[in-house]
């Protein structure tokens, strides 16, 4: 790992029992308000895929913030996949279960058929959200061209549900 990017690991913050008892949170705003630990972390989420990406799709909320970065580093477009009842005309829902509970993500069909999408998460837990994500994207005609995390946490099967991902960062 690069220094840039070793510095940025340094930077997520691990707070225990939230959002609820037994969960460990990874805290990324002391990283997200760094540029240069921002700088290196989104390149490091878009590299893999450079070139064979049209569109990079968020999933609500840290996940938007970093896509967003990582389109714009890109030069394409971003796609917000929200959380049920956010958006104004949402043409697909998808329920997922969490570690913690449940919850519904929705998106648009802005994007022409066959748009290739890099997906981007913050974290990999159990792997419900990004399942949910790559989902509610190929429901819609769009072709996940690879789903990128800024944090693995290993040990909560969460990989075993998604498959074939780039992660920066990895905890036991």
């Amino acid at each position: 790992m690069n220094p840039e990017l070793a510095r940025a690991e340094s930077l997520i913050a691990s707070i225990a029992d939230y959002p609820q008892p037994g969960i460990l949170f990874r805290d990324i705003a002391p990283l997200l308000a760094d540029a240069g630990a921002l700088r290196a972390t989104t390149e490091a989420l878009v590299a893999p895929f450079a070139g064979s990406f049209d569109v990079v799709a968020g999933i609500e909320a840290r996940g938007f913030i970093l896509a967003g970065a990582a389109a714009i580093a890109a030069g394409v477009g971003f796609a917000p996949i929200r959380k049920a009842g956010k958006l104004p005309r949402p043409a697909a829902a998808v329920d997922y279960a969490l570690e913690y509970g449940t919850a519904t993500v929705e998106m648009h069909d802005d994007l022409p058929s066959g748009t290739r999408i890099l997906l981007i998460d913050d974290v990999l837990a159990t792997g419900g959200t990004l399942a949910a994500g790559r989902e509610i994207v190929e429901s819609l005609g769009y072709v996940v061209a690879g789903i990128s995390v800024l944090f693995e946490i290993e040990g909560l099967g969460g990989r075993d549900v998604i498959g074939d991902l780039h992660t920066v960062f990895r905890s036991a």
